[in-house]
């Protein structure tokens, strides 16, 4: 590892670090953490990951504050939520503990790949996938965990702008009973058609309805749905058993009582969104999108209160999860790990 200082990443794409961490599954047990330099991953060509989907991963982020330390948000939620897909899918679980490790090992060993303050941030992608060779139909008893980082700039240069949502009616993100809530790589590339489909028509995201009904708001393609009651007095968020739990919209639910709104996770019926006053799309890559206009079948919702970009409420909320994951405000919640050398 080098310690030359690397330019300000632009945008949300891969780049070579210095290296990843990876361990491997087998006889029952996982092995120990190695870094490993070489960005190529060989394995067999019948591996269950290949031909069952057997694959399952995160997304979070290091940032570095202004007053130049490294922080980790919320690592915990993330190993909760990689065990959670992990039963689903029939693999090995991580102790939550082992999977900090390796998060922290992975930054530390490309700790000069952390953007400074402002210009962005280390992203961490965890997964986990099938190795051993499989023809029929079972789950693999060997598997490899890997970790490895990006540096990405911020999604937002400026301001916060706002987009409009597409309601995507010709497929389903996930079926009721299916593997939703799950952060399985297969439901990403199931809304891929549609999500291409609608940006070419202009919309840069794409908000799903639940699959049995195509009534109820289930979550944007890749981010949960919040929304703001017309009082202003209320953070409302889908409930469903095949939504992914985002992280982001976790801790902006606890953000939210604390400044005293009541949050709701109930259902949400479509026509329902025409009468909040705010909507945004929250996730680790953005924190929050403020919608501007949702289009369901010949219908116009406009969102007065995320018109131009965010509104009153959730421009609070996302100034202060900002200001936690920074280093700017007390972690009255627990929430952030440091990073140290």
């Amino acid at each position: 590892m080098t310690s030359s200082a690397i330019p300000a990443p632009k945008g949300f794409v891969y780049s070579d670090t210095d290296s990843h961490v990876e361990c491997v599954y087998k006889d029952g047990e996982w092995g120990a953490l190695e870094t490993v330099a070489d960005p190529y991953i060989k394995i067999h060509m019948s591996a269950g990951t290949l031909h069952y989907g057997q694959t399952i991963f995160e997304g979070m982020k290091a940032e570095k504050g202004k007053d130049g330390v490294v922080r980790l948000f919320r690592p915990d939620e993330n190993a909760k939520r990689l065990n959670r897909s992990a039963k689903r899918l029939m693999m090995p679980t991580l102790d939550p503990d082992f999977f900090i490790e390796a998060v922290m090992k992975a930054v530390k060993e490309n700790i000069r790949f952390v953007p400074e303050f402002g210009t962005g941030s280390l992203y961490i992608r965890p997964y986990m996938f099938a190795t051993q060779p499989v023809l029929g139909l079972d789950p693999a008893t060997e598997y490899k965990f890997v970790v490895f980082v990006v540096p990405v700039g911020d999604f937002y240069s400026g301001a916060v702008q706002s987009i409009p949502a597409f309601v995507v009616e010709n497929s389903d993100r996930a079926a009721p009973l299916g593997v939703g809530a799950a952060k399985v790589a297969g439901n990403y590339a199931a809304s891929m058609a549609s999500t291409r489909e609608a940006k070419a028509n202009g919309y840069p995201i794409t908000l799903f309805l639940d699959a049995k009904t195509r009534t109820y708001v289930e979550e944007f393609a890749t981010s949960n749905f919040v929304g703001i009651s017309a009082c202003g007095q209320k953070y409302l968020t889908p409930c469903s058993a095949s939504i992914l739990a985002s992280i982001t919209n976790k801790s902006l639910e606890a953000l939210a009582s604390d400044l005293g709104l009541s949050v709701e996770r109930r259902p949400i019926l479509i026509e329902e969104v025409k009468e909040f006053s705010e909507v945004g799309a929250v996730g680790t890559a953005v924190v929050c999108s403020p919608i501007s206009q949702i289009v369901y079948k010949s219908s116009v919702f406009n969102i007065r209160g995320t018109a131009t970009g965010l509104g009153p409420i959730l421009q609070k909320l996302y100034d202060a999860l900002r200001a936690v994951q920074q280093g700017e405000a007390e972690d009255k919640h627990g929430w952030i790990k440091i990073v140290t050398a």
